[in-house]
């Protein structure tokens, strides 16, 4: 194997090929090794006499370059609190404007070059292709063109805020950077982002014949006198002035004010349009230090990229256990959430047999996949396969044959028994039996199992089509096969597992709980409604507490309090808001599923709005709390509940509650999850502010010894996990 990066070979006409293939990984990634090696080929390529132009291609089927290698880039999140270091910020810049000026030394070679793409180009990928005079992009709509760094918490950091806009305009560009949106090679070829689409076995071929022909195209449009940027640039252009007004609103309005990458991505793209190409790059340069310099940036890598690669290639799964997908699954229940496991099971090439008390519902179920399929246009053939692997019954003899059960019928504990007992006389107790219950702890449950080790929860959230986490519970009884079972099973249904161990409400139900139940006690108080959904949304939740209440049901909520009641007996405490939901369902008020709830939902269809009334049965308080305040108390709930999750042994890792919070409920992605927030803030002043809400609002804010502790001693939730996996 050899150890360079980059194959290069010079054929005679003069043209010099680079083909990109890192050595050890599956996909090419811009890291320490491709960076010399590419620097070193464009100095050739400068002033090698016998070089007459170049072509980079890769020489990886996966794709041609993916981006950054983000698990190499040193921007830790998390410390102690304190902001960041100039030196940090400058060792950033260098190292950023070095690949800048790297892809500057390509386009200014004073010889053609061009790109032969044959694969997917991201990131940084599409930033080396731009920096090329001439794009040969392989005619496939599979392979995809993009920036997608705002999604880490990054900008694009190697010229692709001051190229894109020169090509497409700043309007389009910003469309596509704002967003992390990817292209298609027919959309770009249409922007003008890339210049000629050919069959994947031609690309090369393609633009060596460009570089043969044209000796001297070795100029790029922007680096010319009567270069003209499409769509106009410049403070005094009203079309420029314009998108920049209504594109920051806009952005703001999506953000809430709180990525720092996408104020930086508006005034990287609104300075540098306005300058020549050297100085362009250095502004770019001086936001992405600045944005990478944050601990937001470190935290949303960590979070939203490391630690959910991790997890999807099986950090948590059981090392001794051979692999077991899943070939056949029993679903049992086809209501809303059965009917949307079944349908990303059958996605998945999983035959299902889908189960209800009636045919009627049974079939009701698969119908869920068809109307959804039907709505993404997906072709005939293709949805025809997918609907054969789902079969609809009512007969538990049906079920011969399965080697995972999932559960999603009522949350009742009896009749969660009757149904896994049902089950196991047909498959037998040797099948692994998954429950998607949301509340109902699963060593309990296991009991109607006559192998508790082959019990186990597998928590899908709604809609599981869209939603991207599976909560994996583990049972005090339940063994390392069922564990790696459910993970395979996450696997090949493509979502992010987390695995934690059994309590009530496990993990995420019983801290998204504490937002929901914050937000009614903060009604029951007296506090505007809209104050309340306000400040929620602008501080990084998806919806504010009410509106998520009656997304999943007021009367829901209910149940599960007066099931919590029945199994707990003395021992349970009430939550503050308890006796807001005993109000609304006095009312006959449900939320979304009958019209009414915090909100009303108008019959036409028009836009939900606050019940007027909400005022009569909760009178404003004389005295209302600041955004401030509120914000606190939505944000801190959640994050002691975390930590009383991790004191109790819930989680096991920082990374599970970190992902677990993102993905399950919506916390504040930009945060990179509670337990990065409580690093970043530093916990000597989390449990200060957890103090301060104690004495003032009741227990409910108490800091946990563990956490307490650890703040004694000057420690955070990543740094000690970093010392276990050293030792």
């Amino acid at each position: 194997m050899t150890d360079t990066s980059i194959i290069q070979d010079l054929d005679s006409d003069g043209i010099l090929t680079l083909t990109i293939d890192c050595p050890g990984l599956s996909m090419n990634v811009i890291n320490e090794g491709l960076t010399r090696d590419l620097s070193a080929a464009i100095e050739r390529i400068r002033t090698d006499a016998a070089v007459k132009g170049a072509v980079i291609t890769s020489g990886k089927p996966s794709g041609f370059v993916a981006g950054a290698d983000l698990k190499g880039m040193n921007f830790s999140g998390g410390g102690t609190g304190e902001g960041p270091k100039k030196s940090k910020a400058a060792a950033i810049y260098e190292a950023s404007f070095g690949l800048n000026a790297m892809l500057r030394a390509l386009e200014t070679c004073g010889k053609p070059v061009a790109a032969a793409v044959n694969g997917l180009a991201l990131g940084g990928g599409l930033e080396i292709v731009l920096a090329c005079h001439h794009r040969v992009v392989a005619d496939d709509p599979k392979i995809q063109l993009g920036l997608p760094e705002v999604l880490v918490g990054l900008l694009p950091g190697a010229g692709g805020t001051q190229r894109l806009p020169r090509l497409m305009g700043a309007q389009n560009a910003l469309m596509y950077i704002l967003q992390g949106k990817n292209m298609s090679p027919q959309e770009a070829l249409g922007f003008g982002v890339v210049q000629e689409l050919a069959p994947r076995d031609e690309v090369v071929a393609r633009a060596k014949a460009w570089v043969k022909a044209n000796p001297g195209a070795h100029t790029q449009p922007w680096d010319r006198k009567d270069f003209k940027f499409p769509g106009g640039a410049g403070h005094m252009n009203p079309a420029y002035a314009q998108t920049f007004m209504a594109g920051t609103a806009m952005a703001h309005k999506q953000s809430m004010g709180n990525l720092n990458q996408v104020k930086a991505i508006l005034s990287a793209v609104y300075e540098g349009c306005q300058l020549p190409m050297d100085t362009a790059i250095r502004v770019e340069s001086k936001y992405f230090a600045r944005v990478a310099a944050d601990p937001q940036a470190g935290n949303m890598i960590r979070s939203l990229f490391v630690s959910k690669q991790a997890a999807e290639k099986g950090a948590r799964r059981p090392a001794s256990e051979p692999p077991a997908k899943t070939k056949k699954l029993g679903m049992l229940g086809a209501g809303l959430m059965g009917a949307g496991i079944a349908m990303v099971s059958a996605q998945a090439g999983i035959e299902v047999v889908l189960l209800d008390r009636d045919m009627e519902s049974a079939e009701k179920g698969k119908r869920y996949t068809e109307e959804r399929l039907k709505k993404r246009r997906m072709d005939a053939t293709k949805m025809a396969e997918i609907l054969g692997r789902i079969h609809p019954t009512t007969d538990y003899a049906d079920l011969a044959g399965c080697d995972l059960m999932i559960e999603a019928v009522f949350e009742d504990r009896a009749i969660k028994a009757d149904v896994t007992r049902a089950t196991e006389a047909v498959v037998g107790a040797d099948t692994i039996f998954g429950s998607n219950t949301s509340t109902l702890p699963i060593t309990g449950l296991a009991e109607a199992w006559t192998k508790p080790e082959n019990f186990i929860g597998i928590h899908f959230f709604s809609p599981v089509e869209k939603m991207p986490l599976v909560e994996i519970i583990v049972g005090k009884k339940t063994g390392p096969r069922a564990i790696a079972k459910a993970l395979d099973y996450v696997a090949q249904i493509r979502k992010t597992p987390i695995v934690v161990n059994d309590s009530r409400g496990f993990y995420t139900s019983r801290c998204f709980g504490t937002f929901v139940q914050e937000g009614l006690a903060l009604l029951g108080e007296g506090v505007k409604p809209a104050l309340i959904e306000n400040v929620a949304r602008q501080m990084g939740m998806p919806v504010g507490p009410l509106a998520v209440n009656d997304e999943v049901g007021l009367d829901l909520s209910y149940k599960v309090a007066q099931q919590t009641k029945k199994d707990l007996g003395a021992q349970y405490r009430g939550g503050p808001g308890e006796a807001v939901i005993e109000k609304m369902m006095e009312l006959g008020r449900h939320g979304r599923k009958n019209g009414k709830g915090f909100y009303v939902y108008p019959e036409d269809g028009s836009p939900k709005y606050l019940w007027p009334e909400l005022g009569t049965h909760f009178p404003l308080a004389a005295s209302q709390p600041s955004p401030a305040e509120v914000r606190e108390r939505l944000f801190y709930r959640q994050l002691v509940e975390t930590a009383r999750c991790f004191a109790e042994g819930v989680l096991e890792t920082p990374e599970d509650g970190d992902l677990g919070a993102i993905f399950g409920w919506g916390f504040a992605p930009f945060t990179g999850g509670p337990f990065s927030a409580m690093d970043t803030a530093g916990l000597k002043q989390v449990v200060e502010t957890l103090d301060r809400l104690t004495e003032r609002h009741g227990d409910r804010f108490a800091a946990p010894a563990m956490l307490r502790d650890m703040a004694a001693r000057n420690e955070s939730f990543y740094g000690n996990a970093a010392r276990r996996k050293a030792a």
